[in-house]
């Protein structure tokens, strides 16, 4: 169960009925694309934003919903990838978003609270100390510290002050209600300026796919791209209140944060359909360090992963002048789906934006990130036999944890009846 659902009532869209036109068509409903339309709305600009199933009901509802510049050590990564001047713009421009988020709040309850955040480690503080003098550098309020106020033993943290973390759908619930939407609308394919739903045809002058991951299979090489990662949280009563967020500097390390007298933990990535041990990871790290705490909410969340570590945002590919995409926000979807939207917003009414080169989506694709996708696409494509995806038909793995058929290739999964519960598949599984 989902903890962000228990406590608050997320308005209702009617389904499209018929053919329709738009100025700008936006394809999902969690954060990304609602804040898209958002800023659309406030642009003066037309639009109509479709969702397959329900707003918010796709990773959105999974997140912690921590609003900070602080991804992970990424300063250190961008500067070695893209030099100091690319990395301080992707910094300026998560600061510009995060106080977006900070100025909305003002008018909006949604448990907006500021607190500091730290990414730290159990080990080694060596990286750590590197990452922290760095994006002091680029002019981050950033510093090592030992001193990290978790009731476990770390080597330190590097600490950002002034960060924030919400309630997700009480923003979205709020920002939302004046949207034009259209709820269980599943668009199935879009040709040129026309998207294509079992309720009726939309024309467009302009199409943002903001479906988490781009759908249409070959246009902007996103299966080389992405790939998709499960992330596993529970929510735990009679736990401690801590200082900060929290994120451990490890491929499948520890998150946490409290909501009001509960405390979230998490952690377990690991790459969809690769493994099926998230759960019993974070299960036996409370059990270590939390053992009066009580289980109340546990769930699992779903995120595209870019092979630099930054998101793409702006055009879809090259040969479709009028689509524009949102995706791979790396785990880091608060600021990134704000940057997402004012870059995108901008882009389709013509104004310059400042931070739209960080997350151009035609950069270099060159990296041992893109071979490791290309080695798993061909073993499970390869693989005889099995149910396949309906995707690109790879080998889709059982996951009996979460009861789904999950595809290690690009991240579709599907219920133990067939649906499509993740994309890029559109289309359900016939066991």
């Amino acid at each position: 169960m989902y903890l962000w659902e228990n406590n608050v009532i997320m308005p209702e869209f009617p389904r499209l009925k018929g053919d329709t036109e738009t100025e700008v068509l936006v394809i999902g409903g969690g954060i990304a694309g609602l804040l898209c339309a958002y800023m659309l709305r406030e642009r003066g600009v037309e639009h109509l934003l479709v969702e397959g199933r329900k707003i918010c009901s796709g990773t959105t509802r999974g997140t912690t919903a921590v609003i900070t510049v602080q991804h992970g050590s990424i300063y250190t990564k961008l500067i070695k990838k893209f030099g100091k001047e690319k990395a301080k713009v992707y910094l300026e421009a998560n600061m510009a978003a995060a106080g977006i988020f900070e100025k909305l709040a003002e008018n909006i309850e949604c448990d907006f609270v500021k607190k500091p955040s730290y990414v730290y480690s159990r080990t080694d503080n060596r990286c750590l100390k590197v990452e922290a003098a760095v994006a002091r550098e680029l002019g981050a309020e950033a510093g090592f510290t030992e001193d990290t106020g978790l009731p476990f033993e770390t080597a330190g943290a590097v600490r950002f002050d002034s960060m924030a973390q919400f309630h997700p759908l009480k923003f979205l619930s709020e920002i939302s209600r004046e949207l034009n939407i259209r709820e269980n609308t599943f668009v199935e394919d879009v040709k040129g300026n026309t998207a294509y739903t079992k309720s009726g045809k939309i024309k467009a002058d302009k199409i943002v796919f903001a479906s988490h991951y781009p759908f249409i299979k070959i246009h902007g090489l996103y299966p080389l791209k992405l790939y998709q990662k499960r992330s596993f949280a529970i929510a735990l009563e009679n736990a401690p209140v801590l200082a900060g967020t929290y994120a451990e500097d490890s491929d499948r390390g520890i998150y946490l944060r409290n909501y009001r007298d509960l405390l979230i933990v998490g952690g377990g990535d690991h790459r969809t359909g690769a493994s099926d041990d998230g759960f019993r990871i974070v299960r036996k790290f409370v059990a270590e360090h939390f053992p009066q705490a009580r289980e109340k909410y546990a769930w699992a969340a779903q995120d595209c992963k870019s092979l630099d570590d930054v998101p793409y945002v702006g055009r879809y590919c090259l040969s479709e002048d009028n689509w524009y995409v949102i995706t791979g926000f790396n785990e880091w979807g608060m600021t990134s789906a704000m940057n997402a939207a004012t870059v995108i917003a901008d882009m389709v009414t013509g104004r310059k934006n400042e931070f739209a080169e960080a997350f151009h989506t035609d950069r270099s694709i060159a990296s041992k990130q893109l071979l490791s996708n290309i080695g798993t696409t061909l073993k499970n494509f390869c693989i005889p036999g099995g149910k396949r995806c309906t995707h690109l038909g790879c080998r889709l793995s059982e996951n009996p944890s979460e009861n789904s058929w999950d595809c290690q290739c690009h991240g579709s999964r599907f219920d133990h009846d067939g649906h499509v519960t993740d994309n890029p598949a559109t289309k359900n599984l016939h066991l």
